[in-house]
């Protein structure tokens, strides 16, 4: 029997974690004659202000056993929460076993997330997964159609105001509920699940379930015709989601994917050894360096391809200071992402209003183990993190030329850009910058002509005849199938070569490097981005 009229609450169950608000909600449903019902120290908490509240013991029979674990999982809460009114045969059920309608369910859970996230032992962790809450949520939500269930303090003042104004809640609002019920309960039962295949180390585990909590809905995606929202995992990992936004307008669905690429690239350079600055557009670096301060990082990062750098992101790896920040606002920038910033920096990128300044507390941990996810059609690709680097792999020399001191120097930035640039991707770095880089070509061949050509442009903007490339270090993604795309590289400018190797052609490769004059060496690690 489905009831599509308003439902009246004359009892309610109230058993929350997350007391914020309850005292005052409680008085508020007794002043509206609803007889409250509940637990622990929710009771505790309505009976220290003066309202009548009924023990769930009272209810039940049963006292609390088990350190809490066993208190409300009883016919006569799920009787009541579940009985279908207007039913003979629940009702009859309900009148021989004496057990009472409750008609809104108000829990919140145990914090399994919290707890996980303050690094608690497995025991405690354990202890935190509830059991009775989801359960009672689950059997509210389920009977919508007759009972109300809040599982978000956000939800006591709708609730109350329907019953004071309609003297009982609207259906559309009863159904709203169950769906962000059973959208936590979900949540909840995946990050248990999430912790206990990490945990055991589970990579085949059954079912994977992904979940988060909605941060906010944007204008749109990635076009105008698109909806879209950004939802946080709760992942302990400084970046977009954990940063605070000290000023600028609300980031867009782009800006995000752009910020977490260029705060994740900038994250690889130990901040106590180098400043490093990375500039992203559309997810690709379109520069990268080092240097010994922030600024000095930015117009090395910035000459790679001032052109593409025009409404992109930047990323830095240490606290933003003034100087860097009179020098960024010069070109138009969507995001400036840092672990910290000065006064005199924010002040300075105040003066730009719809530029975006997030903070993220501190560096992401390149080695940290993780999870990354994507849909495809029907589906979900599951991987751990590429958090392995250049500096995990052993270098084999394998041409007669070895590299020198400040090519090796070289290489390894060159390496770690390569692997933040989407497939096929060659980077070429010169004196701890990135000259070019070439993304996301079918071939890779054509990668390495995009980046010797925009290394062009860089040069002629700078004033300077031939190419940024002449003289540089490149890696390569992936290993070259033929010694085209090496030739290619040499034709460039470059003088040394870092990639992976395992190409059927590698002694061809090989060959072409030592017939040139360059020094090559193999890392054994691949680094695809797609």
């Amino acid at each position: 029997m489905t009831d599509s009229s308003t439902a009246p609450v004359s009892r309610a169950l109230l058993s929350v974690f997350d007391k914020t608000g309850m005292a005052d909600f409680a008085k508020a449903l007794a002043q509206l004659g609803v007889e409250l019902v509940s637990t622990g120290g929710t009771h505790k908490l309505i009976a220290e202000t003066g309202v009548a509240v009924r023990d769930v013991a009272d209810l039940t029979g049963f006292p609390e056993m088990m350190d809490g674990r066993v208190k409300t999982l009883h016919p006569k809460v799920h009787g009541g929460i579940l009985g279908i009114r207007g039913n003979a045969t629940h009702e009859q059920a309900m009148s021989d076993h004496a057990i009472g309608p409750i008609d809104l369910v108000v829990v919140n859970l145990y914090p399994f997330e919290a707890t996980v996230a303050r690094g608690a032992g497995y025991d405690e962790i354990i202890e935190n997964i509830d059991i009775g809450g989801p359960a009672m949520i689950r059997s509210a939500a389920k009977n919508h159609a007759h009972v109300t269930v809040i599982v978000d303090p956000d939800d006591y003042a709708p609730v109350l105001e329907a019953l004071r104004q309609e003297g009982g809640v609207p259906l559309a609002l009863r159904r709203k509920l169950a769906a962000k019920a059973y959208a936590r309960t979900a949540a909840y039962d995946a990050a248990i699940s999430s912790w206990f295949a990490r945990e055991l180390d589970y990579k085949d585990i059954p079912w994977r379930s992904v979940s988060g909590q909605l941060r906010e809905m944007m204008r749109y995606g990635e076009n105008p015709h698109q909806w879209a929202a950004f939802y946080a995992t709760g992942e302990d990992r400084p970046g977009v989601a954990t940063a605070r936004q000290v000023q600028g307008k609300t980031l867009s669905f782009n800006n995000i994917n752009d910020t977490d690429a260029a705060f994740e690239l900038v994250s690889e350079f130990d901040p106590a050894k180098t400043a490093a600055v990375a500039i992203i557009k559309h997810a690709n670096p379109c520069g990268v360096a080092t240097g010994g301060d922030v600024v000095e990082a930015y117009r090395k990062a910035l000459r790679t391809d001032p052109v593409s750098a025009f409404g992109g992101i930047v990323a830095v790896n240490r606290p933003l200071d003034r100087a860097a920040a009179e020098e960024i606002v010069k070109v138009f920038t969507e995001v400036i992402v840092a672990p910290d910033a000065s006064d005199e920096a924010i002040e300075i990128i105040r003066m730009k209003k719809n530029l975006r300044l997030l903070l993220t507390g501190g560096i992401a941990d390149p080695r940290a183990d993780g999870v990354v996810v994507r849909s495809v059609a029907g589906g979900l690709l599951v991987q751990s993190r590429d958090n392995r680097n250049v500096e995990d792999a052993e270098w084999k020399v394998v041409t007669k030329k070895a590299p020198t001191e400040a090519e090796a120097a070289d290489m390894k930035l060159a390496m770690v850009v390569a692997k933040h640039v989407k497939s096929n991707a060659i980077v070429y770095v010169r004196d701890g910058a990135t000259v070019g880089i070439g993304a996301g070509q079918m071939s890779r061949v054509d990668s390495t002509r995009v980046a010797h050509r925009k290394s062009e442009d860089a040069a002629a903007a700078a004033g300077l005849d031939g190419a940024l490339t002449k003289g540089s270090v490149v890696a390569s993604d992936a290993f070259f199938p033929f010694p085209d795309g090496l030739e290619a590289c040499i034709a460039a400018g470059a003088t040394a070569v870092i990639q992976p190797g395992g190409s059927v052609n590698d002694d061809k490769v090989i060959a072409a490097a030592d017939a040139a004059g360059v020094a090559m060496v193999l890392t054994g690690m691949r680094h695809f981005r797609h």
